[in-house]
């Protein structure tokens, strides 16, 4: 077992400061200052100790709600997990800026958006166009309901994060109302009943494309989110 050492104190101190300035401070602080969030990090560092490591790094736990402000939030898309290949994952669900090309789920949302908004091209934006926190500043939070996974192993610590993301959207749903949720898939589907007071859409996965002939059936929900919002609130893709 090769031992790693983290002061576990100071990783919840230097999360909670940033989660604050981002105004989801409220939110976390019971969480993340709990003993059961304690036990969750010395659990994935034990496990990074055996040989099952995991992504992302624990400094993008929690970069989806530190790049979308609490008072600017507008919508919500929710997956599974993070990408499970190593250094991939950022934080953001579907985001990947820490490699220089786009991981399949994230090519099939963006031939949907050159679909539905033909004008879009990722090759003409000025920034990184694989890092989505553009789309976080703007209100929309990419959350997957597994903060992190074990390498090469899809839904490994689904449970482990279960209770904590129960808290997060039971939080969501009871201080928010009619916010659009975009559930991917048949995993996200299942935390309907914990967002009831906010406007659902049930989307496939964009990993179903891979199934489908590489074509993703979005049922158009960028521009059903866009319309749903006055001009001036709509979201640049």
């Amino acid at each position: 077992m090769n031992k790693i050492d983290i002061n576990i104190t100071d990783i919840q101190e230097k999360m909670l400061v940033k989660l604050t300035d981002a105004g989801w401070g409220d939110i976390f602080s019971p969480m993340i200052k709990s003993e059961n969030f304690h036990k969750l990090i010395y659990k994935l560092k034990t496990e990074a100790e055996d040989n099952r490591r995991f992504t992302p790094k624990l400094k993008y736990l929690f970069r989806a709600f530190e790049e979308c402000p609490y008072d600017k939030l507008k919508v919500i898309f929710i997956g599974q997990d993070p990408y499970p290949q190593i250094n991939v994952a950022d934080g953001i669900a579907f985001s990947c800026s820490n490699n220089d090309k786009p991981q399949p789920s994230l090519r099939y949302i963006f031939s949907e958006l050159e679909r539905q908004y033909p004008a879009f091209r990722t090759n003409d934006l000025l920034y990184n166009p694989l890092d989505l926190k553009r789309w976080a500043n703007q209100g929309v939070l990419m959350l997957n309901t597994a903060f992190t996974v074990q390498i090469n192993k899809i839904g490994s610590h689904y449970n482990l994060w279960k209770p904590f993301t129960h808290h997060i959207l039971q939080s969501i749903n009871r201080e928010f109302k009619d916010i659009p949720v975009v559930l991917l898939g048949k995993k996200a589907e299942e935390w309907q009943l914990r967002l009831d007071n906010q406007n659902i859409y049930k989307v496939a996965h964009p990993a179903s494309a891979a199934y489908k002939g590489g074509k993703w059936d979005s049922k158009d929900i960028f521009k059903k989110i866009n319309d749903s919002f006055d001009f001036k609130d709509r979201i640049i893709w």
